[in-house]
């Protein structure tokens, strides 16, 4: 009878130490899981473009890039983030360049970096002529950086980030597209994938502890 005892005893806390250890390795990779900030470009004016205050001479163009750390436990630090413009959707010949100086944004924090490049190459005449006849013309924005995330006290090593996106500009001068637009990686989205392996890991340590 008291073997019984012992090894129901036993076997409870076998079970109990199985549990906590799926949720100790559970809560770790919670921990340790990170995802890239979220980048979308909120304003987009080409002042050559606006027929209502056309200026043929002024070939700037002024942009609000807005950069959103969703993480509320984590921080990330940006290197020097290079942004390309392109006129046309297919374009691979560049506009203009700018770059926004690398820099730490804290948990749960925005930013916005809201400058202004000198484009050159673009076919004005064209492009003017599509939006008085009621067209619209297409930008692309290109961004590339490096960032680490910062997990309690220490660094991750660095990840690249590569996304961009198309904005239609009308005879206003101004982007179409009320909303912010969300600048995108090419490569296919990775969260589902990372939320399997997750849970495939606890499942391993259940596993080996059983």
């Amino acid at each position: 009878m008291a073997n019984d005892e012992g090894g129901g005893c036993c076997c409870g806390f076998c079970f109990r130490f199985i549990i906590t250890s799926g949720f100790a390795a559970l809560f770790l990779w919670l921990s340790l899981r990170t995802s890239s900030p979220k980048c979308s470009i909120q304003d987009f004016y080409v002042p050559a473009l606006s027929l209502t205050h056309q200026s043929s001479n002024n070939h700037t163009l002024y942009f609000d890039l807005k950069l959103d750390n969703g993480m509320k436990d984590k921080g990330v630090r940006y290197d020097n983030i290079s942004l390309t413009f392109y006129y046309g959707q297919n374009s691979s010949l560049p506009i203009g360049n700018y770059t926004v100086p690398g820099f730490y944004q804290g948990h749960g924090k925005k930013a916005h970096r809201k400058p202004s490049v000198e484009v050159r190459g673009v076919p004005w005449e064209a492009a003017i002529g599509a939006v008085s006849n009621g067209s619209r013309v297409a930008f692309r924005v290109g961004l590339v950086t490096r960032v680490r995330f910062k997990i309690v006290f220490w660094f991750t090593k660095r990840h690249n980030l590569v996304v961009g996106a198309n904005v239609e500009v009308d005879g206003s001068g101004k982007k179409i597209k009320k909303k912010g637009i969300r600048l995108k990686s090419g490569a296919p989205e990775g969260r589902c994938s990372h939320v399997w392996i997750g849970l495939l890991l606890v499942l391993g340590v259940l596993v080996a502890l059983l």
